[in-house]
């Protein structure tokens, strides 16, 4: 088989997956007509070929011409291409000559200048835990077996909990084990950007070009991608080539795909797909072991802070990696300018080190689902375990979605996380709770009432 033929026999088969997962052709007619002795002869940029064996299959697939022509360009990735239908004897008649596609696309693929990948952030130095352990899990077989596992893989969870760094971590695994692999890294912020600058340039097609030849693609945040129409189209045609020809997707978000408003349902849809995972807070000893490691890496003497502080820092600063080392920076800068034994960091020197100027504590009791339980709980007088109990009495249930409500609006966790610390419900029924106590509001005065006594308990 010639390359040319290789090339539009796999065009063929995508254009008909294409047309059965997207066309309202009743099911007995596609396989009938289009799945079975049908052909794509020739192509090129403006025109295409399809060539079949009967004058039946002609007329039908005459008539779904303009779906045809929207198929084969969605494929593609390309506009303006037109559909011809032949029978076998028509296209025998037809000038053989038409440039080979595949040459063409070889000769203007350009590979991307800097794939963007932190050489720093690698499994090496990631630290596992119980908050992290399944999504490093999964990460490091998509990074062993590319395409092979998990595509897309999504991971979701809070910003500052080590998300860029497992994406990292996957594409400096990969650049190590296989040099020809093509890797890239980007933000969600950096895509749109640059699908504008293309448009711009009138360079379009060769940015998707060079995005449909990935072995990996890498996106962070893609929750900035919402409201983008035109990047979400661009997007959309890159990730079906790419899972369709079994490369790698990895995306994380602050939150699951179904959470993500202004993200068309076609793309909430192709996320799930996957597997997707979550990482949470680190706990007391992944803090602690993330706070050494960071210590190390600075080339700072552990030796100089005891281990009280160690354990101060990784106790009252967990709520992700940025605020641990934000905590180590300020413990240093503290103990270097106004320690008077710099050389020894001590728990004064700590305490001294996490005042404000008017000498008060800053504040390191991060408000946590634990914490508005309690609050909650204590307002109406139950216990917490009343209050993500099953129980369903009003004043329980009352109590409940209050709290609820204010875990959503304050810690802005996603549903499922929600859901877990309330007595392991589905992410539905913490959906509705917080969207029945969000409409009272609007009109029940005592509601207001309590829920501003409560968050005045916060501060």
């Amino acid at each position: 088989m010639t390359t040319m033929q290789f090339y539009l026999d796999d065009v063929w088969t995508k254009v008909k997956t294409y047309i059965q997962e997207n066309s309202s052709l009743e099911p007995v007619i596609y396989k009938t007509y289009i799945e079975m002795d049908t052909r794509l002869g020739s192509i090129s940029d403006t025109s295409a070929t399809v060539v079949v064996s009967s004058f039946l299959q002609k007329v039908i697939i005459q008539d779904q011409i303009e779906f045809l022509n929207t198929a084969i360009n969605d494929v593609l990735g390309r506009e303006g291409i037109n559909t011809k239908v032949m029978d076998e004897n028509e296209f025998a008649k037809k000038p053989s000559f038409s440039p080979d596609p595949v040459q063409e696309i070889n000769n203007n693929i350009k590979k991307f200048s800097n794939d963007r990948i932190s050489p720093n952030q690698t499994f090496n130095n990631f630290v596992v835990g119980p908050s992290n352990k399944e999504s490093h899990s999964a990460a490091l077989g998509c990074a062993y077996r590319p395409g092979q596992f998990y595509t897309p893989l999504f991971i979701y969870g809070n910003s500052g909990l080590g998300k860029t760094h497992l994406l990292n971590a996957i594409g400096n695994y990969i650049k190590d084990n296989n040099q020809d692999a093509r890797v890239y890294y980007t933000s969600s912020s950096d895509f749109v950007r640059d699908v504008a600058n293309s448009i711009q340039n009138r360079e379009i097609e060769e940015f998707k070009e060079r995005m449909y030849n990935l072995d990996v693609l890498l996106i962070d945040d893609i929750q900035f991608l919402a409201g983008k129409e035109k990047s979400h189209e661009i997007f959309f045609h890159i990730f079906n080539e790419l899972i369709y020809n079994r490369k790698q997707i990895v995306i994380t978000s602050d939150r699951l795909p179904t959470e993500i408003k202004g993200l068309e349902d076609r793309l909430i849809s192709r996320f799930s797909s996957g597997l997707s995972v979550g990482v949470d807070s680190p706990e007391f000893e992944t803090s602690l072991a993330i706070l050494k490691m960071k210590i190390e890496n600075r080339s700072v003497d552990s030796d100089i802070f005891d281990e009280e502080v160690l354990h101060y820092v990784a106790s009252n600063f967990s709520k992700d990696v940025r605020m641990l080392e934000g905590a180590l920076n300020r413990l240093l800068f503290y103990s270097i300018q106004f320690s008077d034994n710099g050389q020894h960091i001590g728990i004064e020197t700590a305490m001294s080190a996490f005042k404000t100027t008017k000498g008060e504590s800053i504040s390191t009791t991060e408000l946590t689902t634990k914490t508005i339980k309690r609050i909650v709980a204590d307002y109406y007088g139950l216990t917490q375990a009343q209050l993500i109990s099953k129980s369903r009495t009003k004043a329980i249930s009352n109590a409940r979605h209050i709290a609820i409500y204010l875990s959503r609006k304050h810690l802005d966790l996603p549903y499922n996380k929600i859901g877990e610390d309330f007595g392991k419900r589905d992410h539905s029924t913490i959906i509705s709770a917080y969207d029945k106590i969000d409409k009272k509001l609007k009109t029940d005065a005592l509601l207001a009432k309590a829920i501003f006594e409560i968050e005045a308990e916060f501060k």
